[in-house]
C-alpha cells in the first residue's frame, strides 16, 4: 500500500502543514489553527486521522494541533520536553510513532530552530519515504535561530548545523524533504530555494552541509533581519493550549459608526487591492489587501488587543482575512462593513485618494519634471527591512522600516514623501499611516529592481 502526502499551503505566512496517509489512515503534521482545511481534505481523501504531530512550539502561527486532536480523537505528539498542560503523546528522539502497519514516524530530535525541536522520518513498506524537516532543514537554508532570544541564537545555531548533519547521515539521498517553514515565513533564516527538494540535493546547495560550523553560524547570524512583534505571544498561545477557533463575521456596522471609528482614531483595515485603495479610499484607513501577506504586518504593526475593524468589497473578503488573523492569534475584530468607499462613508468628505508614480515618475521629478498633478519629492522614504537597505537603496533616501514607522513618524523631516518598498505593497500601507497622521504622500507602486534602470542613483 503507497503513501500519500498531501501538502496544504498557508502562503500567507509561508508556511505549509502535511497530512500523510496509507489510504485508511493519516497523520497530520504541523497543523494551522484553521483545521477545517485539514478535515475537509481527509474527507475528499476518505482516511480517518488518528495521529497529529508538532515538530516544534511555533513562534509565527497559533497551532491547531490540540483542537484537530480534540475533534478527531487523534493521539496528539509533541516533544516531551516542552512540558505542556494539556493531554498529549510525549515524544523524543528515538520514538516511534505506529500510525498503521505500513505507515510509521521515527522521531530524530534536530535542536537549532527551537531547543526541543523534533524531526520525523516517514517510513512505509518500502523503507524510508522522507522526512517532515519543521523548522530544521529548509529548501536551501535552514530555520532562523534567534526567536528564543538573541542569547540562545549562536548556541541554537550550532545545534542546528549539527542537526542537520544528522539528517543528512542518517537518511538516504533520494528521501523527499517536507519542511514547515521557508516560503516566505520569517521563521527562515533565508528566503528558500525551489519548491521541492532531497537530501542529495542539499547535500549539494545548504549551507548548512556545504560549510563548516564556525562558518556556517557565523553565516547565519549574519543574514538575520527582524522578525514580526507578534511572535512574543505564539509561542505562548501554544504553550498553553489554543482556544478552538472562530471564524465567524464579526458584527456589521453602518457608515456613521464606521465614521466613529475612524474619528477615534481605532484601526480600520481597507481589505482591497492597493491600486484600488489608491484610487478611492476613507480617510483615516490603512491599507493591507489580502493580495499580500496581510496578516504578517497587521499583527506587526497593531497593538495586541487595539480595536479593529475590517472593511472590504465583499463579505468573503472580511471572512478571508478574519481567517488569516485567528493563524495569529488575532480572534477579536470589534467590527466590519462592507461595499465601495462612496459606500461606506457617512459623508462625500471622507472619501480621498493616494497619489502614486513609478520609480521612473520618482527619476524625473528628482531631475526636475515632476509628473503633473504630484508634489516634488522632499523626502524619499524607504520602508523595506534592514537587510533589504543593506543590499541596495537610492542614494539620498530615508530608511525607517515599515514595522518602525509609527513610532519615528515624527522624525522624518518635513516636506512630500514619496514612499517605497519592495514592490508597493508596504509603501501603500505606510503612505495610508502617514496620510492618517497628516502627512502629504506620493505611493511608488513598483518595483524596486526598477529603481536603478529608471535611471536613481543607487548605493549597493
Amino acid at each position: 500500500m503507497s503513501i500519500d502526502v498531501h501538502v496544504i499551503t498557508t502562503s500567507s505566512l509561508g508556511d505549509r502543514s502535511y497530512l500523510a496517509t496509507d489510504g485508511q489512515v493519516a497523520v497530520v503534521v504541523d497543523p494551522q489553527r484553521d483545521v477545517d482545511r485539514v478535515l475537509a481534505l481527509a474527507g475528499r481523501a476518505g482516511v480517518r486521522i488518528t495521529h497529529v504531530v508538532e515538530t516544534h512550539v511555533h513562534n509565527d502561527y497559533v497551532s491547531g494541533g490540540l483542537e484537530l486532536a480534540r475533534l478527531t480523537g487523534a493521539h496528539y505528539g509533541m516533544a516531551a520536553d516542552d512540558q505542556v498542560p494539556f493531554p498529549h503523546l510525549p515524544l523524543a528522539g528515538g520514538d516511534v510513532v505506529e500510525v498503521s502497519p505500513t505507515l510509521r514516524l521515527r522521531v530524530l530530535a534536530t535542536p537549532g530552530h527551537t531547543f526541543h525541536h523534533l524531526s520525523y522520518v516517514l517510513e512505509g513498506a518500502q523503507g524510508v519515504e522522507g522526512v517532515f524537516t519543521g523548522g530544521s532543514l529548509l529548501f536551501g537554508t535552514t530555520g532562523r535561530t534567534d526567536l528564543l532570544g538573541d542569547e540562545h541564537a549562536d548556541t541554537l545555531a550550532r545545534e542546528q548545523h549539527a542537526s542537520v548533519r544528522r539528517l543528512s547521515d542518517l537518511l538516504p539521498g533520494g528521501a523527499a524533504i517536507w519542511p514547515t517553514h521557508g516560503f516566505g515565513s520569517f521563521c527562515s533564516a533565508t528566503q528558500s530555494s525551489g519548491e521541492d527538494s532531497t537530501i542529495e540535493r542539499e547535500r549539494q546547495i545548504n549551507p548548512a552541509l556545504r560549510l563548516a560550523a564556525a562558518e556556517f553560524v557565523t553565516q547565519t547570524l549574519a543574514g538575520l533581519d527582524a522578525y514580526p512583534a507578534y511572535y512574543a505571544h505564539m509561542g505562548v498561545l501554544n504553550l498553553r493550549g489554543p482556544a478552538p477557533v472562530d471564524l465567524r463575521l464579526p458584527a456589521p456596522i453602518t457608515p456613521e459608526e464606521l465614521r466613529g471609528r475612524l474619528r477615534a482614531g481605532e484601526w480600520v483595515v481597507d481589505l482591497r487591492h492597493r491600486t484600488a485603495y489608491a484610487e478611492a479610499r476613507l480617510t483615516g484607513t490603512v491599507s493591507l489587501g489580502l493580495d499580500g501577506p496581510m496578516a504578517t504586518w497587521l499583527g506587526w504593526l497593531i497593538d495586541r488587543g487595539a480595536p479593529l475593524t475590517l472593511i472590504g468589497e465583499t463579505p468573503e473578503q472580511v471572512a478571508a482575512a478574519r481567517r488569516e488573523l485567528v493563524r495569529i492569534g488575532i480572534d477579536h475584530v470589534a467590527a466590519a462593513a462592507t461595499g465601495t468607499p462612496h459606500e461606506l462613508a457617512a459623508e462625500p468628505a471622507q472619501v480621498g485618494s493616494l497619489p502614486t508614480a513609478t520609480f521612473a515618475g520618482l527619476a524625473a521629478a528628482l531631475a526636475g519634471a515632476v509628473p503633473a498633478g504630484l508634489p516634488a519629492p522632499e523626502v524619499i522614504l524607504d520602508v523595506r527591512l534592514a537587510g533589504e537597505w543593506r543590499a541596495a537603496h537610492i542614494d539620498g533616501a530615508v530608511h525607517v522600516p515599515l514595522p518602525e514607522l509609527a513610532a519615528r513618524a515624527r522624525d522624518l523631516p518635513a516636506g512630500a514623501v514619496w514612499v517605497h518598498c519592495g514592490s508597493g505593497y508596504r509603501a501603500t500601507a505606510a503612505a495610508s499611516l502617514l496620510a492618517r497622521a497628516g502627512r502629504e504622500v506620493v505611493v511608488v507602486n513598483d518595483a524596486f529592481g526598477h529603481a536603478a534602470s529608471s535611471g536613481l542613483a543607487m548605493t549597493a
